[in-house]
């Protein structure tokens, strides 16, 4: 991310390190999906997105963000005045004085806008300083941004800003109409022409004679009527020409695929220049030199490093905030439950997570919130990988990215889909799911499964949470087994914080044979997704492996076991 003089999502740039979050763990975790809900614009995804893809195993980002994020949430009436007053600083920054001081010339329009401009942001720190002064913030990040915009609101640059601006807009103000000179052909056809006075009144109609009276008496001034006093120093617009008119398209950055387009009989230049009066008429004002849009250079470009530019960057950074306010609101009001994250203070130990009544936020789409089960899961220094299995679509990948969506929400400060949730940041959120059989044409889907493991794991530390989903499944059960042994036995070497979504049962039963072999605290812990009368609650629970017994559950479900198929035969027998 951009370095950012004052940020309300990333603190201490200069010491604080990001890690990008891989594009294949936010597809795999379904929060493409979600963002989209989440966004008003598709053009804000992208913005969302990379907040919540930046992350770092920091605890106090994690804690400052939660922070600004509850102050916003609370006070609702703060965070849409804010995004009303910002927009306004943004206008100014994209399309009015920032964007605009660096062309070489400016002429009196340019400079009248820019005075309203500058008029605007004024009023805009006025209301930005006593929006946040009135509101009730705890949060670090936006008193320091009261903080910051309460001293350029007291300083010496702010308060003489208001102060010329005040009187340059008294003075502009006087502005009603010009005057300007036309030179003619023999044909009675404008040639040229040029500003000849400012005037402080509406134009009216005078005597010709008292015009050229007046000729001795020149003025390089706003005139105090809004009749011609008599100045000669006038300034002839400079004429276009086929060859100007290029040169000024190229100056202004536009690109004409072909210069033909748009030339027609009454644009093409004449050579007594009599065809280029209208674009002469349009630039006059332009022309001016005058003490009044001499004082407005002076005046206005002792203000060009203003903080405009550092108020408008916090533009996507509330937008994120604002976005994810909303729509929590919405869901709270529709039943679902949202808490705040808490961040561990850090005992020393190894990092963990305890998750309480959490689920997964793509059941919003297919439940209600009474028909949504939660569940529970904690990692502590002893139980570092979960191996889950369970019968097909009996919740296993719901849960797994359940836990994923906790992390990448929490860290970016924003509640989460939780009764209560409390953790130690990770470093990094890494996924290993099933991937396109177009990604596995030249290595073979085992190959390509191996190679993905590899380099996940090489990207992981023991701060980081490992989502697996059937990794090693696309071969034989005996290679697959063997092979996810070792790598369950890395993975504890690593101490990563790990859910293991498989179907291979033996490796969850030979847990303490095959894998818990090493004298460590770090442990694999069998967890099991659980069914009752053959049907998935979605419930998880720490226990063996159902294997066998869910199996035979479905069996007699559906009249497949021995005794149920030998007795159907001999009732069809008899009949």
């Amino acid at each position: 991310m951009a370095n950012h003089p004052l940020s309300i999502l990333f603190p201490d740039q200069d010491r604080v390190v990001y890690q990008t979050v891989p594009e294949e763990t936010w597809h795999n975790l379904g929060l493409d999906t979600l963002v989209g809900q989440v966004a008003q614009k598709p053009s804000e995804i992208p913005l969302l997105q990379r907040v919540m893809t930046s992350l770092t195993a920091d605890p106090g980002v994690s804690r400052f963000r939660s922070e600004v994020f509850q102050d916003l949430l609370a006070n609702p009436k703060i965070r849409n005045q804010l995004m009303e007053l910002l927009e306004k600083v943004r206008m100014f920054y994209d399309y009015g004085v920032v964007r605009r001081h660096t062309a070489d010339e400016a002429g009196l329009w340019d400079l009248m806008h820019r005075l309203e401009e500058y008029h605007d942001y004024i009023l805009t720190v006025e209301s930005i300083q006593a929006c946040l002064t009135d509101q009730q913030i705890t949060s670090e990040g936006l008193i320091r941004l009261r903080d910051e915009v309460r001293g350029i609101y007291e300083s010496h640059a702010f308060a003489a800003l208001r102060q010329d601006v005040e009187a340059l807009r008294v003075s502009a103000s006087k502005v009603q109409s010009l005057t300007v000179g036309i030179n003619l052909n023999d044909r009675f056809e404008a040639v040229s022409m040029g500003l000849v006075s400012v005037n402080a009144r509406p134009f009216t109609r005078s005597g010709l004679l008292k015009h050229f009276a007046a000729a001795l008496s020149a003025k390089d001034d706003v005139s105090p009527d809004a009749e011609w006093n008599g100045s000669l120093s006038y300034q002839p617009a400079e004429p276009l020409s086929a060859v100007s008119g290029m040169e000024r398209l190229a100056k202004t950055g536009m690109v004409m695929r072909n210069p033909l387009i748009g030339l027609t009989l009454a644009s093409i230049s004449r050579e007594d220049g009599s065809a280029d009066a209208p674009h002469q008429m349009d630039s006059a004002a332009s022309q001016l030199v005058s003490r009044l849009v001499r004082k407005l250079k002076d005046t206005l470009g002792k203000y060009m490093n203003t903080s405009v530019r550092e108020i408008a960057d916090l533009i996507p950074e509330l937008l994120f905030y604002v976005r994810w306010a909303e729509f929590i609101e919405s869901c709270r009001e529709r039943g679902w439950v949202f808490s705040r994250p808490r961040v561990r203070e850090g005992s020393g130990e190894a990092p963990g997570m305890e998750a309480r009544g959490f689920y997964n936020l793509k059941l919003m789409g297919s439940v209600s919130p009474a028909e949504a089960v939660t569940n529970d899961l904690c990692f502590d220094g002893e139980k570092r990988v979960y191996l889950l299995t369970g019968a097909n679509r009996g919740g296993k990948t719901t849960v797994t990215q359940a836990v994923g969506q906790l992390f990448l929400l929490a860290q970016s400060g924003v509640s989460v889909p939780a009764a209560s949730f409390s953790f130690d940041p990770a470093d990094q959120v890494l996924t290993h799911f099933p991937a396109d059989e177009d990604r596995t044409l030249d290595l073979g889907r085992l190959g390509e499964e191996c190679q993905r493991f590899r380099e996940l794991y090489a990207q992981s530390t023991e701060r980081s949470l490992l989502l697996l989903n059937e990794t090693f499944s696309t071969t034989s059960f005996e290679e697959g087994y063997y092979i996810a042994v070792d790598a369950v036995r890395a993975i504890l070497r690593r101490g990563a914080r790990t859910i293991y979504n498989t179907h291979m049962h033996n490796l969850a039963q030979n847990l303490d044979s095959a894998i818990n072999t090493e004298d460590s605290a770090a442990k694999a812990v069998s967890l099991t997704a659980e069914t009752r009368e053959g049907r998935s609650t979605f419930r998880i629970r720490i226990g063996p492996p159902e294997g066998k017994s869910y199996a035979r559950g479905i069996a007699e479900k559906y009249g497949v076991t021995y005794e149920a198929l030998t007795q159907d035969s001999s009732t069809a027998r008899k009949e």
